[in-house]
């Protein structure tokens, strides 16, 4: 059979934004190379011609630049051409990737809403039992709450306490703590030390030195000496 009626020949796929993109690119780069080159030869003809004298070697040399002018002129309108083709490419080819995105957002979304349904559906989210939790948690922060205040109560305090009494003692205890603040600013031993009092009466002079039995004493010494 296959030789009668041969093999069936698989179609080929149809080209994609991405291959008409890179076909414009290549054919563009063409374009350029070839600017290039005629703009090279027409700096040449410029210069032969401004070294060329008048007459018919100069005029051979203006018509062939006005050739390479024009060839230079038809390129640069193809490239302009191309340059419009490949803008619309890749506008269509964004528009196209973004609708490919778009169908992915969505799907994932559908996929997401039927888990968070299949999720309300389930016990765990019932909204009547999560509010007796809520009010069973409330109830038993307050029996804590009670519980602290009464172990934090003190014992053989008596129930009714003067405050103003304290208040006076807290004001005599803050005035004896200034007064020993100021009394510690100058150093005990920086402190004047009171001296004692002048003696009363009239002082007696000491006894001159020839006077009395010491001196007598030493008179009498010097001459058994000698």
């Amino acid at each position: 059979m296959k030789r009668l009626f041969g093999v069936r020949k698989e179609k080929a796929p149809p080209p994609s934004l991405d291959d008409a993109a890179g076909s414009l690119d290549k054919r563009g780069a063409t374009l350029d190379d070839k600017i290039k080159r005629l703009d090279a030869e027409l700096a040449k003809h410029r210069d032969l011609i401004r070294r060329a004298r008048p007459g018919p070697a100069q005029e051979a040399a203006k018509r062939r630049a006005l050739t390479v002018l024009k060839q230079k002129r038809l390129y640069e309108s193809q490239r302009e051409q191309l340059y419009n083709q490949q803008f619309n490419v890749e506008q269509v080819s964004f528009a196209a990737q973004s609708a490919k995105d778009t169908a992915v957002q969505v799907a994932a979304m559908q996929h997401a809403n039927k888990d968070l349904k299949a999720q309300f559906k389930t016990k765990a989210f019932d909204i009547d039992a999560i509010d007796r939790m809520n009010d069973e948690m409330a109830d038993l922060m307050a029996m804590s709450e009670e519980i602290q205040e009464t172990l934090g109560r003190s014992y053989n305090v008596p129930d009714e306490i003067d405050e103003a009494e304290l208040l006076g003692e807290l004001d005599a205890l803050e005035a004896d703590m200034a007064l020993e603040e100021a009394g510690e600013e100058v150093p005990s031993y920086l402190q004047d030390e009171a001296l004692p009092d002048a003696p009363d009466g009239v002082v007696e002079p000491l006894p001159a030195a020839h006077d009395g039995p010491i001196a007598n004493q030493q008179t009498a010494q010097r001459t058994t000496a000698s």
